[in-house]
């Protein structure tokens, strides 16, 4: 089966290849522009680009929304981190919310698969906090300041680890559940 997963960022694409990657499953990145809703539903979201996607370029595209919802800050920034993470960077972004209560996050993808009839979503979530100052590699957004519980290294120190216990790596393993089951 041939997948157009929807996306410009290279970590993402190369970690959605490395988790689908199977003899039955294809996917092909398509990096076009879809104007984005504003919303902290990640789900309302993922369904917009997903329908808005589909239209444009008429075969199965996946797409996805990840976020991070800090507890103690009502579970924002959620659907808008990357607006957050854009202004204020991983210095600035560690800082402020490493510092909020107990810094408890929970790391949130949302998949939106549309196959040309129905939009089917699928989640992944990791639980874990915010650490400060940021430790890793900064290039792939907040990978830099998320340890998960149970590790003492952030997504950004775990390399190729982090695509074993991903909320990215929970969700497209549901997806290629529904997949198989749907063949």
């Amino acid at each position: 089966m041939d997948i157009y997963f929807l996306s410009s960022n290279k970590y993402k694409i190369n970690e959605v290849q490395t988790i689908l990657n199977s003899p039955d499953i294809n996917i092909h990145s398509v990096s076009q522009k879809i104007n984005e809703i504003q919303s902290n539903d990640m789900e309302e979201i993922a369904l917009d680009k997903a329908l808005k996607a589909f239209q444009q370029i008429g075969r199965p595209i996946l797409v996805e929304q990840t976020g991070l919802l800090i507890k103690d800050f009502g579970n924002l920034p959620g659907g808008l981190t990357q607006i957050f993470w854009d202004s204020l960077e991983a210095d600035k972004f560690s800082d402020i919310f490493s510092k909020i209560g107990s810094a408890e996050v929970t790391a949130k993808t949302v998949l939106a698969f549309c196959d040309g009839k129905h939009i089917h979503t699928f989640e992944g979530e990791v639980e874990g906090h915010i650490v400060c100052p940021p430790r890793g590699n900064k290039d792939f957004q907040w990978d830099c300041v998320f340890e998960p519980l149970g590790y003492n290294k952030t997504f950004a120190e775990l390399g190729g680890k982090k695509n074993e216990i991903s909320m990215r790596k929970i969700a497209l393993e549901k997806l290629r559940t529904y997949l198989e089951e749907n063949k």
